[in-house]
């Protein structure tokens, strides 16, 4: 199972690569992965934390996976919204431990996957105050609708990643205790489970239940 498992995060992430060296830079990706989990433990319209690495894969320093459900083709925006805050929760774990001034460019990724979720959220799916209509970018020629209705969108886009963002960080304040004994366990285990990951969480606070993603 181990071998298939490693097969299987090799196909996704890419090759494995050394063991973080640095405590300072293995103690900083821990409370980032640790942020991750944490949101998508917490939100019960988030997946469900897989496991939880600090071994690098490919440009990654660390990884949380999450197990979706099955089907995909339906997401509600309670999901995409859950989304938004798992993917900046190691920004807010950084913030909340080390300060706002020592936050990293480890976050560059996730902060892709918000605006990437949030654009969709807005332009495609109709879920924002931009209105239920789909915007397209025009591709080459550029968009076809209005500065105003521009200026529209980029402030829903805004709105959901900033309230994303302060769901985060709520919980990193919230349940620093748990953020830290999950951040510590890390870095002496360097992979945790879902299950180990989920049996912690639940020594400080009551897990909600999943909830469908439709």
């Amino acid at each position: 199972m181990d071998e298939i498992n490693d097969a299987t995060d090799r196909v996704i992430a890419g090759l494995e690569g050394r063991a973080l060296a640095d405590n300072a830079s293995k103690k900083l990706v821990a409370y980032h992965e640790a942020g991750h989990a944490l949101v998508g433990t917490l939100l019960p319209h988030h997946d469900p934390v897989n496991k939880v690495t600090l071994v690098p894969r490919g440009q990654a320093k660390g990884l949380t996976w999450f197990t979706p459900a099955e089907d995909q083709s339906l997401i509600s925006c309670n999901s995409l919204k859950a989304r938004v805050a798992g993917a900046l929760g190691g920004r807010a774990a950084e913030q909340v431990v080390f300060g706002s001034g020592k936050v990293t460019t480890g976050a560059g990724g996730d902060l892709q996957t918000v605006e990437r979720l949030a654009r969709a959220m807005v332009t495609q799916y109709g879920m924002s105050e931009a209105g239920t209509l789909v915007f397209e970018d025009g591709g080459f020629q550029g968009p076809s609708y209005s500065e105003d209705v521009s200026t529209k969108i980029d402030k829903a886009i805004r709105k959901i990643s900033d309230e994303g963002y302060k769901s985060a960080l709520g919980m990193m304040c919230q349940y620093r205790t748990c953020l830290d004994h999950l951040a510590e366990e890390l870095v002496e285990t360097e992979t945790m489970t879902g299950q180990r990951l989920r049996e912690i969480v639940s020594q400080y606070t009551e897990i909600p239940e999943k909830l469908a993603a439709v």
